[in-house]
């Protein structure tokens, strides 16, 4: 069968792509949404937001013509995982308003702020969900998303050609190499992790914390909008179409690209992640379960699709870039943000207190971090990698869910199960930076050398350097 011209041309591409996000768009702006049952509004937003993570992917790849690519991935991050940014500010504000301070929440037994029993410990466990929220989502986008992302590019490079495979000998030794100039983003992304794990010991997350994690992020985003717009990379479909226009055209375009779908995403990203909610309680999930695993899920699911959709065009380096780009942004403007909205809420400065559960989900989140660095210091990810971190990944959470349904009796508690794989992710990482002492050392040289050249103090180099 023959697909006329017309249906193949670009904007017919964008028309299709624009009409998922309408019947959203018309149900939320009539309010038709609180009448609509979980599964209704799981559906309708859900397939938004699949539409608004292709209209993003498109203005990313559009906008790499006009700015640095780095910049235009950086933006396509936070865009993509705002909601996550709106869940846990919502749970730091209700913390804060509610007067969950440090010393009011160790009044209260565990058990009343599981309970949520009064006012007070309904504000106490919305500081732990604020951190438990984020924690999973940073756990999620390495330990679903790296290592997802690794193995269907390998999978994808069996049906076509992608120059970041290489194939090995044996079955777990094929790897996806990544393009050096990311060593800027893994090096800002090692200075959070190795903060992270101090976060825990001031007893909460303070000043301290959103002045060096913010001052992190902002220092990163202010050398790598200082790059050169790379060599043009081959586009085809939507990006291509756009690029071939005028620039006073193109940047509108791109404009809107960015705001409609990083409005889709914002409305509609929440409903999709209650309505999950929602649906998984009535099946017996416990709702702090769900709060930690399937609305991060859901939250992050633009980030996924979009990074999908760059793997299955052979870019899976570009794909890698905006993950370990939302991962940055989350493990720094995320952490450091919360105790802002935290001390807004409370009507004066105040530390966003959590209990010793969520000091370790931080340490484990920032154990993992460590462990990600450590496989992608050389700039590769093999097989093997994939596989251990995906592993790690699921057995913690599998385990907590038994644990937290009784399922079967364990020998150990939650909190020991923390400990426990913060230990192996620490053990492990460290083995692998014990091997690649060097290739860490030349990261960091990378990173003084891309500063020095953004601060006017070093010439960048030419081609024919």
């Amino acid at each position: 069968m023959v697909v006329p011209e017309r249906l193949r041309h670009p904007l017919t591409a964008v028309a299709l792509t624009l009409l998922l996000t309408v019947p959203w768009v018309i149900s939320d702006l009539a309010g038709y949404v609180d009448s609509y049952t979980p599964g209704t509004v799981v559906v309708v937003a859900g397939v938004a937001v699949l539409g608004a993570s292709f209209l993003l992917a498109w203005g990313a790849e559009t906008a790499e013509k006009d700015v640095p690519r780095a910049f235009a991935i950086a933006v396509l991050a936070v865009l993509a995982v705002a909601p996550e940014y709106a869940v846990d500010a919502l749970y730091a504000w209700n913390a804060g308003s509610g007067g969950a301070t440090a010393a009011a929440c160790q009044d209260l037994s565990a058990a009343t702020i599981e309970a949520a029993a009064t006012p007070l410990a309904e504000a106490c466990h919305d500081a732990n969900l604020a951190v438990a929220n984020m924690t999973g989502a940073n756990r999620i986008l390495i330990g679903l998303g790296w290592s997802g992302i690794a193995l269907f590019t390998l999978f994808r490079a069996g049906s076509g050609a992608d120059s970041a495979v290489e194939r090995g000998g044996g079955l777990f030794s094929s790897r996806v190499t990544l393009d050096p100039d990311i060593a800027t983003e893994i090096a800002f992304l090692f200075l959070a992790t190795m903060w992270a794990f101090l976060v825990p010991v001031g007893g909460g997350i303070d000043i301290v914390d959103m002045l060096v994690l913010v001052g992190l992020y902002v220092a990163y985003i202010a050398i790598i909008i200082q790059g050169d717009v790379e060599a043009e990379e081959q586009h085809g479909g939507v990006p291509a179409y756009f690029q071939a226009k005028a620039r006073k055209l193109r940047v509108p375009v791109v404009l809107f690209l960015f705001g409609y779908s990083g409005l889709m995403i914002f409305s509609a990203v929440e409903p999709f992640a209650h309505g999950l909610e929602e649906l998984g309680q009535g099946f017996g999930i416990p709702s702090f379960f769900m709060i930690q695993w399937i609305a991060p899920l859901a939250s992050e699911s633009p980030e996924l699709i979009v990074v999908a959709y760059l793997v299955n065009k052979a870019r899976s380096t570009a794909g890698f870039n905006a993950l370990i780009s939302s991962k940055l942004n989350q493990w720094t403007l995320l952490i450091g943000t919360l105790v802002l909205v935290y001390s807004l809420g409370l009507g004066t400065y105040g530390t966003l207190p959590f209990d010793q559960k969520q000091a370790a989900e931080i340490w484990i989140t920032a154990a993992q971090s460590y462990f990600a660095i450590a496989i992608l210091v050389n700039f590769n990810i093999s097989v093997g990698e994939a596989v251990t971190l995906l592993v790690l990944f699921l057995s913690q959470v599998g385990l907590e869910f038994v644990i937290i349904r009784d399922v079967v009796p364990l020998p150990f508690s939650s909190y020991e199960l923390l400990i426990g794989f913060t230990a192996i992710y620490l053990a492990i990482g460290t083995a692998l930076f014990a091997t690649r002492w060097n290739a860490l050392q030349r990261l960091f040289r990378r990173l003084v050398t891309t500063a020095r050249i953004a601060l006017g103090r070093e010439k960048r180099p030419q081609p024919n350097d």
